[in-house]
């Protein structure tokens, strides 16, 4: 039974890499896929919104469940994320500052952190 829930957690983890893959590669079929028009910036937002809660409710999942060292590699895990919101700002015409003073900033801090407390 363990092994079976494993197995599905991990086909799990690779089918959301690969949903998010497509959004990057292919957005249009993406959206389709997701089940919206691609013109509907209402839903990117929700979507990303969604996204950025569900990330912070993970940390304190962990938090709770692991020890710091576990937590601290799991924050700088989570730290592809800001550093992927500030190539996408910088690539799509937002101001390089935004990009550094609130992304960048988002993953500097999440990697210093993260990795104080999984090295100790």
């Amino acid at each position: 039974m363990q092994t079976t829930a494993l197995v599905i957690a991990v086909l799990a983890c690779v089918g959301i890499i690969a949903l998010g893959a497509r959004f990057v590669l292919a957005p249009r079929a993406a959206m389709l896929g997701f089940g919206v028009a691609p013109d509907r910036l209402r839903a990117m937002t929700e979507a990303k919104g969604v996204r950025d809660i569900t990330s912070g409710v993970l940390l304190l999942v962990v938090w709770a469940a692991a020890d710091h060292v576990t937590l601290g590699w799991f924050m700088v895990a989570v730290a592809l994320t800001p550093v992927a919101d500030a190539l996408i700002v910088v690539t799509n015409g937002g101001k390089l500052s935004t990009a550094l003073g609130v992304h960048g900033l988002t993953a500097a801090l999440l990697l210093a952190a993260g990795l104080v407390l999984a090295l100790g």
